[in-house]
């Protein structure tokens, strides 16, 4: 399918028939009949019914020359984005975020959009998951960067994955399951466990356990990232954590092993979340552009 014969299609869908369409995007009515012909076989459907007065569109037409027009507007949409230069476009963006992601992802998807759009005013608002979602749902904030595995309301938003974090266990240098060729949750339940209770870290962690059929044994609940690496590296206790906020020490130094879990197969979705069926602020699509250059996980 080219865009060509998209633009043909909707030709004959405007004037009624192939002469008349012809003459409009002036080409000859043999090269535009085999042209919709083709689409036609693309498809796999008939976009016209034929009949000795011209073409009138059939039930699929309908539809198809609703998303072909979609199709060119996109198009053009993104021609003007390439010619404009990006240090012309002004204005604010006000962006939602939430602590974990704001401090392990956040920082390098602004140096690039600021680098990308220079004029562009960017306020950052911070806070847990819920209060996020509702400063989208009624249009105080633009556009959101945060964990999408425990949205609510996903019928009132759009949303795209940017960065899918494996989840696994962190242990101390030297503990024994370091041994084992193959660890699962079963292993890791009967070690006392270090409990990240930031950005709904524990409802995550909540639903892991209930899945599995097995209780924990929590030894220590921390709202600190940097705790739960210090008290794994000191032998403290282990815990289960996104790749994204992993460092192989802590800030004592200490060394800090992650192994897979072989009953683990859940990942941590971050990603971008904006208002769904309404125009979106115009600096939305600059910004998920430069979002989505970033290799994903």
């Amino acid at each position: 399918m080219t865009l060509r014969q998209i633009r043909y299609f909707i030709a004959v869908a405007e004037t009624g028939s192939i002469s008349a369409a012809a003459h409009a995007v002036f080409i000859s009515q043999s090269t535009l009949t085999l042209a919709i012909q083709q689409l036609e076989q693309e498809v796999g459907v008939s976009l016209f019914s034929r009949h000795a007065k011209g073409m009138t569109l059939t039930h699929q037409g309908h539809q198809f020359l609703r998303q072909s027009h979609i199709i060119l507007a996109t198009v053009d949409n993104a021609k003007r984005m390439l010619q404009q230069a990006t240090d012309e476009v002004e204005g604010q963006l006000i962006i939602g975020v939430t602590t974990l992601v704001a401090g392990y992802y956040l920082a390098d998807l602004l140096t690039r959009f600021k680098r990308a759009y220079p004029n562009v005013e960017i306020s950052v608002i911070e806070d847990e998951r819920a209060y996020i979602e509702h400063l989208l749902i009624s249009g105080e904030i633009d556009v959101a960067v945060l964990i999408l595995s425990n949205l609510e309301d996903r019928h009132a938003l759009q949303t795209e994955v940017l960065t899918r974090s494996p989840q696994r266990l962190w242990l101390p240098a030297q503990h024994p399951l370091l041994d084992h060729d193959s660890i699962t949750l079963a292993d890791v339940a009967r070690e006392p466990l270090i409990q990240l209770n930031i950005d709904e870290m524990d409802r995550n962690a909540q639903r892991i356990w209930c899945g599995a059929g097995l209780q924990p044994r929590i030894s220590l609940r921390t709202a600190s990232t940097e705790s739960v690496r210090s008290l794994v590296a000191a032998g403290l206790g282990l815990s289960i954590q996104p790749d994204m906020t992993y460092r192989p020490w802590s800030l004592e130094g200490d060394i800090i092993e992650a192994r897979p879990l072989a009953d683990l197969n859940q990942s941590l979705d971050v990603g971008l979340a904006w208002r769904r069926g309404t125009a979106r602020p115009a600096l939305v699509d600059p910004f998920l552009c430069v979002a989505r250059e970033k290799p994903r996980a």
